[in-house]
């Protein structure tokens, strides 16, 4: 299944690994860290391309440098960027090396949680890792995993949802594929049943009604597969930002 799910997020997000992003102006304050992070980390995340995301981990370190006010946020990027590197340690046998990259994350995710609790970066990019890496933890830390997902959403929603129904279709779609999945994956069928509603409402004709179609129909097939990282955020994207900054 996990080998299924990883082509399939091969295909969704090819245009990411794709295109080379340009090395990223990291003074420009125009530009949210979380723009300039997002695709080299994904890169890594997604398509296993460790150059690329070895590249966004630097980038991380400089931003910390040159973008103090946003430490809360970049923490919370580098916590996932060693929780990945913690599932990867897992997945070859390295108990040692996850052991240690593991605790390494939970630390760094609690400094970002303490440091900014009302962050939403923070909580938005705590819950989008758990839910990437979650079931690919072993087996005893999956629950655990899964509960910090389903509190970094839900927390989420809190910020959001006075307007959810104005932001992108992506952030709309991860945002309420985050909390059914959460919600799923900690035994709250109620609440997943809720979200998977209000997402055939208002995500018509998208990978996430889709699936949400599949859930309702089979709920044994949920425990299997995935509704979230189901559409790319060309609007977040780095050179598109960037060529729209040079063209005001």
């Amino acid at each position: 299944m996990h080998a299924l799910k990883k082509i399939f997020l091969l295909l969704v997000f090819v245009s990411v690994a794709a295109a080379q992003s340009p090395e990223p102006p990291l003074s420009d304050s125009r530009l949210t860290i979380h723009t300039l992070l997002r695709e080299d980390i994904f890169a890594g995340f997604l398509t296993d391309d460790m150059e690329r995301f070895g590249r966004g981990e630097r980038n991380i370190q400089l931003l910390l440098e040159k973008r103090p006010a946003d430490k809360a946020s970049l923490l919370a990027w580098k916590a996932g960027a060693m929780l990945y590197r913690a599932v990867r340690a897992h997945e070859n046998n390295r108990k040692e090396e996850f052991e240690k990259n593991y605790q390494q994350a939970l630390d760094l995710f609690a400094q970002a949680g303490k440091l900014n609790p009302a962050d939403g970066g923070v909580v938005a990019v705590t819950g989008g890792s758990y839910a990437l890496f979650a079931d690919r933890l072993p087996e005893p830390y999956r629950a655990a995993a899964w509960a910090q997902a389903y509190a970094s959403y839900n927390e989420l929603w809190k910020h959001q949802s006075p307007i959810v129904d104005k932001l992108p279709p992506h952030l709309k779609g991860e945002l309420l594929g985050g909390l059914a999945q959460s919600a799923q994956r900690t035994g709250r069928t109620e609440e997943m049943t809720q979200h998977l509603d209000k997402i055939l409402a208002v995500m018509r004709d998208t990978p996430y009604e889709s699936i949400a179609k599949q859930w309702k129909k089979d709920p044994a097939a949920a425990a299997g597969t995935s509704i979230t990282c189901l559409s790319c955020h060309d609007s977040g994207r780095l050179a598109p930002s960037i060529t729209a900054l040079k063209n005001k």
